[in-house]
């Protein structure tokens, strides 16, 4: 991997937008858009109006190959904004209930599934027996189990299955990676990788904070980002894993999932990598040590814009809309019916699940638990 510049992510950005340009007729666009179908793009339904929805709209709106054709929600008020706003259809909005009857709308090729964890897996089966094409937020599932269950089920269907990995997309974590896997400062022995925020304050009744709808508690909700930054940095995948829960400091609110959660993962180079998450406080970091030098990013796991440097200087990089980046990547690989790239496959959801169950036996059983 050549050395990765400011110049060579707006080249590559500029190929993007000069293939945007071969367009059909504007008459047949207007068409196409009075049908609220544009067979030039991927018609994403978004399953879930949440939060991450409503960060996720701005990344549709800037990319170049999807639309925003439905929505599915359990709030009538909800659902009427986004149609105002979107010029949505009511023959494109869904309830959960009625969600399966989006097997009969040809307007909507790709559901976008941002409900909480513990949803993820039925929605994931039930888009797949739809024939819609799936995109799926972190964590992919509860279980490795699960997640071989979401990518079995899309692989009979015959459709696509993503895992949200917008970091992939950032110049900045781009850069990480061809730093560490092409040891760029030699062999990377350490890595410190650490995101958390402080939820006091914090309904008690939030979703985050009960495990059938979370699964778990920071680990489960952001440790996937401190996994995923060890595995593509070092490109390898752990053999084993130690983990401690933190203290409880909030018990009138983390009495179903844990709080604090800090753990070492073990590498087949003989590197470490150190995290920690957190609900009492925030940290957004990575830091990785190698033998003839070091790379670094703060923030580095969150949202950004990122800020970073290494041992060669500091980073030079455009910010960018990570999630339209991540959809046109998505959409082109679907419109060309050419399998997605892996590293943001199921299988990739699957293998971070593999490490986080690890993390959490540890965790409970103060042991060192092997991961393979």
């Amino acid at each position: 991997m050549p050395p990765f510049s400011r110049r060579t992510f707006m080249a590559q950005m500029g190929r993007a937008v000069g293939a945007s340009l071969t367009l059909p007729p504007l008459s047949a666009m207007a068409q196409q858009r009075a049908n609220n179908v544009d067979k030039r793009k991927v018609n994403i339904a978004l399953c879930g109006l949440g939060r991450y929805a409503n960060v996720l709209k701005a990344g549709i709106a800037a990319s170049n190959y999807c639309h925003l054709a439905g929505i599915i929600t359990g709030t009538p008020a909800k659902a009427t904004q986004w149609m105002t706003e979107f010029n949505i259809p009511h023959k494109n909005s869904y309830t959960y209930q009625t969600f399966d009857q989006i097997i009969h709308n040809p307007a909507i090729d790709l559901v976008y599934i941002t409900l909480p964890n513990g949803l993820h897996k039925e929605f994931t089966l039930r888009a797949a027996k739809a024939g819609k094409h799936v995109i799926v937020e972190k964590p992919m599932a509860f279980t490795p189990q699960d997640c071989q269950q979401m990518i079995d089920a899309c692989q009979q269907a015959g459709v696509q299955l993503a895992v949200g990995y917008r970091l992939h997309y950032d110049p900045h974590h781009i850069e990480l990676k061809r730093l560490g896997q092409h040891k760029v400062f030699g062999q990377v022995r350490l890595i410190e990788a650490s995101l958390g925020y402080r939820l006091a304050g914090i309904p008690p009744d939030d979703w985050h904070l009960k495990k059938a709808l979370a699964g778990g508690g920071p680990l489960m909700n952001l440790g996937v980002y401190c996994v995923q930054s060890a595995r593509y940095v070092l490109g390898e995948e752990p053999l084993a894993v130690t983990a401690q829960f933190g203290p409880v400091t909030m018990p009138d609110l983390f009495r179903e999932v844990e709080e604090n959660i800090t753990w070492q993962l073990y590498f087949p180079s003989g590197a470490i990598c150190t995290s920690s998450c957190t609900s009492n406080c925030s940290i957004d970091r990575f830091y990785a040590s190698a033998d003839e030098g070091y790379f670094e990013l703060e923030p580095a796991l969150s949202y950004g814009p990122f800020k970073g440097r290494s041992s060669q200087g500091a980073f030079d990089f455009p910010v960018v809309n990570q999630q339209a980046a991540q959809l046109d990547d998505i959409a082109q690989h679907i419109l060309s019916k050419k399998a997605l790239p892996s590293h943001i496959a199921g299988e990739e959801g699957r293998r971070d699940m593999r490490v986080i169950e690890g993390i959490y036996r540890a965790a409970t059983t103060g042991q060192k638990v092997n991961l393979v």
